[in-house]
């Protein structure tokens, strides 16, 4: 986002090619994942624990593919010449986005359900944001035909962001899943 907002064309393209590692990696810890089944033979919590770290590690490598979208709309849009850039309600969603992931991270790395299931009501925060960004955009093309294709690459980054929300709550399912082994899908109890 901080690449999107300066126009930073350079950090943007790092970003896109560091994507590759972040795949390489998921799949080398997938395989070490599939070892430890394999050798260890875990059961009940321990079990859950590991495939629940699977998902999340499948969740992870999504995010770094939603960021690396932004990265790619931000080389779609060049040096326009305006830095930072205006993007409204965008770096709003980016911070729900965002905090929405660490809690998520930390819920996970310490079996915490409350927080689990407070990611859960924010992802409803940033949908309305979304939301927001949509009824904004669409508005100014019906005024400015020109700005279309600009304010379509808001749309994809919105999106993105709201992907990185909903992959969050994902890691939360993961988590009362490992400490109560129930599957919830929360993205229905909240909305």
């Amino acid at each position: 986002m901080e690449a999107l907002r300066d126009a930073d064309l350079d950090r943007a393209r790092a970003l896109v090619e560091g994507d590759r590692s972040v795949n390489r990696a998921r799949w080398a810890l997938e395989e070490r994942a599939i070892a430890a089944v394999a050798m260890q033979a875990p059961v009940a919590t321990d079990l859950r624990r590991l495939t629940s770290a699977l998902s999340v590690v499948g969740e992870l490598e999504r995010i770094g593919d939603h960021a690396a979208g932004i990265a790619r709309v931000n080389l779609m849009l060049g040096a326009d010449g305006v830095v930072p850039r205006r993007l409204g309600y965008i770096p709003s969603m980016s911070d729900r986005a965002l905090a929405m992931l660490d809690d998520a991270l930390l819920a996970f790395q310490h079996d915490d359900l409350p927080r689990a299931r407070h990611v859960c009501q924010a992802d409803d925060d940033l949908d309305r944001l979304q939301d927001r960004v949509y009824q904004d955009a669409f508005n100014a093309m019906v005024h400015d035909p020109s700005q279309v294709q600009r304010l379509t690459y808001a749309l994809w980054i919105a999106h993105n962001l709201e992907r990185i929300g909903d992959r969050s709550t994902n890691i939360c399912e993961r988590v009362i899943y490992t400490v109560t082994g129930q599957l919830l899908d929360l993205s229905k109890q909240s909305g």
